[in-house]
């Protein structure tokens, strides 16, 4: 298995310690040996941007504010190239994506129409808040993730890594039942 994803760089949000559950997490996955890392990078600029909601300057032009724009580069080309050289290989029968970005539509599409294996697109949101585009695309199979898929597949408390043992952040604790049973509640 293969997981796109940057580091997310110290000071880049306001989560002081968003870096090191991500890094924890990447360790975490590559002690299971069954998942290999790539990585993409953060870009971080300041850019002026139109002012929301929209307003005019004197002049008559839109108001710009200075703004801090984070984006992740790189990741979604690594997915694409990596699916691609897979598919020539002959490695899998099916190939699925899990993604809500529009951006892969020629991924799929590529791989259905020049390399002409079967696609699976894998939708992280619900079904109203899922890609248009992606689904036009007419993957082989469609599914959403669901709670119960990521709790079935979510790893262990614990993780040894070497002679560490790693230890799943108390924000990621998965919500369990209230005493109650009325829904979920945060531990």
């Amino acid at each position: 298995m293969h997981y796109f994803t940057a580091l997310i760089r110290a000071g880049a949000g306001d989560d002081a310690q968003g870096p090191i559950r991500q890094q924890t997490y990447i360790r975490a996955l590559q002690a299971t040996g069954r998942v290999t890392t790539h990585y993409g990078t953060y870009r971080i600029d300041r850019r002026l941007m139109p002012k929301h909601p929209a307003e005019l300057d004197d002049d008559g032009s839109l108001a710009r504010v200075s703004v801090r724009k984070i984006e992740e580069k790189g990741s979604d080309v690594n997915l694409a190239v990596r699916m691609l050289l897979d598919a020539h290989r002959g490695e899998a029968d099916l190939y699925c994506l899990l993604t809500n970005d529009s951006d892969q539509v020629t991924t799929i599409r590529t791989l259905q129409e020049e390399v002409g294996v079967s696609v699976g697109w894998i939708s992280p949101m619900p079904t109203l808040r899922q890609s248009k585009a992606l689904k036009q695309t007419g993957p082989a199979l469609i599914a959403c993730v669901t709670l119960d898929a990521v709790m079935a597949s979510s790893l262990p408390e614990e993780v040894r890594s070497g002679r560490q043992t790693l230890r799943r952040p108390e924000r990621w604790r998965p919500k369990t039942e209230s005493p109650a049973g009325a829904g979920l509640s945060n531990r």
